[in-house]
């Protein structure tokens, strides 16, 4: 009788590896941005004209008009082509011209009952108390969405078994499809915080298990090591938040009733539909966020000193109309509220060759680094995907026969993108959905040189994780809402 292989039972339950899709980097026309397209466009036509007007003297007098578009074209800057950092610097120099960059909260100015005291395009936020789950739901007017949020708790990913980590990947990934099916989800988001330990937790289990009353030296000690422990060390905190499309189930919410009130059933419906999903993944849900709860998380996220003393006073900081920032200032490349400094960076890349589940463990686990990091997930209509696939399809083959005329060689990385949109096309007709996915890593510290540091240090955990990172410019201070805020918004 042939002998059993110690390693049987790890081989019943392989754990799988995943390949991420590469993000389209096509243009136009030939690999060309519109942007692009325009500036050859006015180079070639002010070139031709000066041809066709005089010849040589005429071409050397717009020789610098027709040079600096062809510059600006195709010379990069910081990984962008110059002429795509127009648009950009020129929104950001209208913003702090009209002191857009700048928030300072008016104390003695009331604000409309039922707003959220947040800055920028945040202040049309409204928040809407579910009278059946005492959940707080956010409204937001001009988005047409209504979230809800969810907070979880779940063992060490990385402490299970390799047959354990599988089932729960493939059941998380039945809980994500439920948001493809209904179509009335416009965004889900999974917000995984790092957050100092207040000691709250170990003084509780302690006084629960242990022999506080005890006046023993072992006894004494424990107590001590606790109250040292509970400041130094950190905890991690997942929220799962959930959109509703309030034009897409625009029906439903009629049905229901109309206006808010229908739209809060409509979401309750999606709300027991997540959860039960989520409890079959093995993830244990907690109730749906109460507005106490939701205004202690803004508030930590603006000002991470106070953290730990809301956190062990239950009492603090429980209203959201004082939840807001008092001051923020938005630089190029960065963000200062209250008593820290952000800085968000944005995944531009997905490991390119074949991972295991857990690989950003990197970057969740770092020490010492106080980071948000946020997935959101944008549900495809299983109509709609369709059609992007095949335009892509269209366009992939129409851009390879326009580079055979000329001769241009195809890349492999022309060849794996296209790889990618036929892989989507065969998952599309298995009847798996379709999500888009966006990864933001907000960084905070007391100073701005510390930051550089902690930035630095989630750029390197980053490279470990086979992860290519952006620090996003001109636009901090929206990025930080949907990096560090549990809203479901997006940039």
């Amino acid at each position: 009788m042939a002998k059993q292989s110690p390693h049987k039972k790890q081989d019943e339950y392989p754990l799988s590896p995943v390949k991420f899709s590469r993000l389209t980097r096509r243009g136009l026309i030939l690999g060309l941005s519109l942007s692009q397209v325009i500036t050859v466009a006015i180079a070639g036509a002010v070139f031709i004209a000066s041809l066709y007007a005089g010849g040589g003297m005429i071409l050397a007098y717009t020789a610098p008009i027709w040079v600096t578009c062809l510059a600006i074209t195709w010379i990069p800057i910081s990984g962008r082509k110059t002429v795509e950092w127009i648009p950009i610097a020129g929104h950001w120099v209208w913003r702090v011209t009209v002191k857009q960059t700048i928030y300072r909260l008016r104390v003695v100015k009331p604000r409309p009952a039922g707003t959220l005291a947040l800055p920028g395009d945040m202040a049309a936020l409204r928040q809407y108390e579910d009278p059946v789950t005492g959940a707080v739901m956010v409204h937001h007017p001009h988005a047409a969405t209504l979230t809800a949020l969810l907070e979880v708790t779940h063992p060490a990913f990385v402490l299970l078994d390799p047959g354990e980590q599988e089932r729960r990947v493939t059941s998380w990934g039945r809980a994500l499809a439920t948001c493809c099916r209904s179509g009335r989800i416009a965004r889900l988001q999974v917000l995984e915080r790092t957050l100092p330990d207040s000691g709250t937790g170990l003084a509780q289990w302690w006084a629960e298990h242990g022999t506080p009353e005890d006046e023993s030296w072992t006894s004494r000690t424990y107590g001590e090591l606790i109250d040292r422990a509970g400041p130094a060390g950190e905890r991690h905190a997942t929220t799962i938040s959930i959109a509703l499309d309030m034009k897409a189930a625009s029906r439903a919410i009629r049905t229901a009733g109309g206006s808010i009130r229908g739209a809060a059933a409509v979401l309750r419906q999606e709300m027991n539909t997540l959860t039960a999903a989520l409890h079959a993944a093995d993830l244990k849900a907690s109730d749906w966020l109460t507005p106490g709860k939701l205004a202690v998380i803004l508030r930590s996220a603006y000002d991470p000193a106070i953290a730990a003393t809301l956190e062990r006073s239950g009492n603090l900081g429980q209203d959201l109309a004082t939840a807001g920032p008092v001051s923020v200032e938005e630089t190029w490349e960065g963000l200062k509220s209250d008593s820290a400094h952000h800085a968000v960076l944005w995944v531009s890349e997905w490991p390119r060759s074949l991972v295991y589940p857990g690989f950003l463990s990197p970057v969740l686990l770092a020490s010492g680094v106080r980071r948000s990091f946020s997935l959101l997930c944008t549900p495809v209509r299983s109509d709609q995907a369709a059609r992007d696939i095949r335009k892509k399809k269209v366009e992939y083959i129409s851009d390879a026969a326009q580079r055979q005329k000329i001769g241009q060689v195809e890349d492999a990385q022309q060849t794996a993108e296209y790889q990618d949109v036929l892989q989507q096309e065969a998952d599309l007709t298995s009847g798996h959905g379709i999500l888009r996915y966006t990864g933001l890593i907000s960084v905070s510290a007391p100073t701005s040189e510390e930051l550089e540091a902690t930035v630095s240090k989630i750029e390197q955990a980053a490279i470990q994780a086979s992860c290519e990172t952006r620090r996003l410019v001109g636009q901090q201070a929206q990025a930080f809402t949907a990096a560090a805020l549990p809203l479901a918004r997006t940039i």
